[in-house]
């Protein structure tokens, strides 16, 4: 009896090891066709991500109050300046319109003189992530 139970325990392993020994679960070539214009179009997203650098910004803060005013300003900002991209931005417990997207202060600075004019509270920013 003894002998029989070490056979099977044997035979068993033999069985097992051979199994595995012979398994080809991950032996297949994948084949993966995409777009010629998919490429194009990730290396114009790579130039343009390279290009972009985020904390080196300057922006104009033309506004900051309530909930009710801050869509009338940008919409107000909007129809005057259409080449300046605005944008609404909330920091509790305020609401800010920032404009523009500078690259240099003076760039910015120059920005900042047409629109004193029009808006009160003027500030130029360097926005931190």
């Amino acid at each position: 009896m003894r002998n029989s139970a070490k056979i099977k325990i044997i035979l068993t392993c033999l069985f097992i090891g051979f199994s595995v020994f012979y398994t080809n679960a991950q032996d297949q070539n994948i084949t993966v066709n995409q777009d010629p214009k998919f490429e194009q179009l990730l290396n114009e997203k790579r130039k343009i991500n390279t290009s972009l650098t985020v904390n080196d910004s300057y922006k104009i803060q033309i506004f900051t109050g309530s909930s009710k005013k801050k869509k009338k300003t940008l919409n107000e900002f909007r129809l005057e300046f259409k080449e300046i991209d605005a944008t609404i931005v909330f920091n509790t417990p305020n609401y800010k319109v920032w404009v523009g997207n500078f690259r240099t202060r003076i760039e910015a600075e120059k920005t900042l003189s047409e629109i004193n004019n029009r808006y009160k509270n003027v500030l130029l920013i360097k926005p931190s992530r």
